[in-house]
């Protein structure tokens, strides 16, 4: 298994920053595999009229948060695999608001939902583990910014844990 260590600032663009602080001390690898279990354990057992509730308008509904999460992940990801294969091409930015409406995820269920989630978490392992000795820091340019394959893994797991914050806080908190 690959370890990962916490990449530093210069390593990723600051407005990353955030999510990289996000990530606690330990395996980042480990992190995304507990992820993996808990984030499904803490949704699936929501109705699926939960899955299509915005907290205010103009707000994803939670449906939209797992679906932006995927989208999100395979976006790093591959960012991450070019990266890792030397690829010195510069990769453009996405524009996640336009991406999430487009998605239609309110239209699926939420074990189809959940199915993707697994699915994708299962590749971004997959690929994170078997990558050779010292692809870590090797960096490249997305959205204009230097980026390294470490960061984008942490990058990963820290903005799942501020969705699943923002998730606790604003949809899964009974009305008071």
């Amino acid at each position: 298994m690959r370890a990962f260590g916490r990449p530093a600032p210069d390593e990723h663009d600051p407005y990353y920053a955030g999510y990289v602080a996000q990530v606690p001390d330990g395996d980042v690898l480990d992190i995304l595999a507990e992820q993996s279990r808990t984030t499904p354990a803490l949704l699936e057992p929501l109705p699926p009229s939960t899955w299509r509730f915005r907290y205010a308008p103009g707000k994803w509904s939670l449906g939209e948060v797992v679906g932006h999460l995927c989208d999100a992940e395979r976006i790093m990801a591959y960012r991450a695999l070019r990266f890792a294969r030397a690829d010195r091409t510069d990769l453009p930015g996405f524009e996640e608001n336009a991406y999430t409406p487009a998605g239609r995820f309110d239209e699926r269920s939420p074990e189809s939902l959940l199915d993707e989630y697994r699915a994708v978490r299962a590749a971004s392992l997959a690929l994170f583990r078997n990558l050779p000795p010292g692809v870590g820091e090797r960096r490249g340019i997305a959205n204009g910014h230097p980026m390294s394959v470490r960061a984008l893994v942490y990058v990963i797991a820290g903005h799942e844990r501020h969705h699943l914050q923002v998730l606790r806080e604003r949809y899964l908190r009974p009305p008071q």
